[in-house]
């Protein structure tokens, strides 16, 4: 049986079983799958379909997914005893279990412009900012990305956690937060370490 990680035991969770011809180490804890939401693994890529839509990603070549019986629970196990199974059993797991609440509830950021004149609006698909430049900066995030503006807030919205978290750290470089003033666009509820101005000399 593989070891367990130094300080655990079994009691925590942690156990082998027989996969094939090799033993693997289960994941801590299953991850539950929701009503309205449907699991499939097929030539090494998992799929989840669910009411927000459907989002695939392929496993790495050391785990795989163990759904159950109904379809309402799963587990990442490690196919291998290299060194870096457990690190990818662990990947596994934080990627299923975010992919099944991408398609049940979704990932949403919110960034916040300051700055006088600053604004964001939306041109059909495409984010339109004012940020102080001679002209206007437009993105056109992908497809399966949403983007909302409402006064001073921009709202990212989308299934893959990973992909919303990338465009919403797109946007904020546009214009990121200086720290005198702290104008610039900012994730919500971010603090900005502000820096104390340059003070005029003193006459003599």
């Amino acid at each position: 049986c593989l070891p367990l990680p130094r300080g655990e035991t079994a009691s925590e969770g942690k156990c082998c079983v027989k996969y094939g011809n090799t033993m693997t180490r289960l994941s801590s804890k299953p991850i539950s799958v929701p009503a309205g939401v449907t699991v499939s693994l097929t030539d090494g890529e998992l799929q989840v379909v669910g009411p927000k839509g459907t989002i695939s990603r392929a496993l790495a070549p050391d785990v795989t997914l163990e759904v159950s019986a109904d379809g309402r629970s799963l587990k990442a196990l490690s196919t291998s005893h290299s060194k870096t199974s457990p690190t990818s059993v662990g990947s596994l797991h934080a990627h299923a279990k975010n992919m099944v609440r991408g398609v049940s509830e979704g990932f949403t950021k919110v960034l916040e412009l300051e700055g006088i004149g600053y604004r964001a609006s939306m041109d059909g698909k495409e984010l339109v900012l004012s940020l102080g430049y001679s002209h206007p900066v437009r993105y056109t995030p992908p497809s399966s990305i949403e983007i909302v503006t409402e006064k001073n807030e921009i709202r990212v919205s989308g299934l893959d956690k990973e992909l919303v978290g990338q465009v919403a750290a797109v946007i904020r470089e546009y214009r990121k937060p200086e720290p005198y003033k702290g104008k610039g666009i900012r994730y919500k509820g971010e603090h900005i370490i502000r820096k104390a101005g340059k003070k005029a000399g003193v006459g003599t």
